[in-house]
């Protein structure tokens, strides 16, 4: 049976369809799914790991009044993150992925395990929040993966 790698890898080839990402909790894990197979060059075209806010600042151009006004764990956040990469990058869609993997970070409406995951095209844009349980590890694995999810979705 294909996972929900491959057949990503396989629709995006088919489809002459590009994908950039901007991870922050998952440290670069979903650049790494999408590129584990050979020839993800034909589809990957970059990948940023912004991972405190002067890096969302100065390379994916998010207002340094819009995360403090909204947080960088927000669904604001997330949304501009996909949008801005895809525009930096120029492909067909973007990936974002921010949040607390803990064990410390959380905050009284934030508790550990809160991610935010956009997945944009130029017409639309899918921005979830999710409430993982786990630890650190499994948190950062599970959110890469329901990022999968949801490019397959969009795809």
């Amino acid at each position: 049976m294909e996972n929900i790698t491959e057949h990503i890898h396989k629709s995006l080839i088919k489809n002459n369809k590009t994908v950039a990402t901007a991870e922050s909790c998952t440290g670069g894990i979903l650049s790494s799914l999408l590129t584990q197979f050979s020839c993800s060059s034909k589809y990957f075209n970059l990948g940023v790991i912004t991972y405190n806010n002067q890096a969302k600042e100065s390379i994916l151009k998010i207002p340094a009044p819009i995360i403090a006004k909204y947080g960088a764990v927000s669904k604001n956040i997330a949304s501009l993150m996909a949008k801005n990469i895809r525009q930096i990058a120029k492909t067909d869609f973007g990936i974002s992925i921010t949040g607390i993997a803990g064990p410390t970070g959380a905050t009284l409406n934030k508790p550990v395990g809160t991610v935010f995951i956009a997945v944009t095209n130029k017409s639309k844009i899918i921005c979830k929040k999710f409430i993982f349980q786990g630890n650190r590890t499994s948190i950062r694995k599970q959110s890469a993966l329901k990022a999968l999810q949801l490019l397959k979705q969009i795809l």
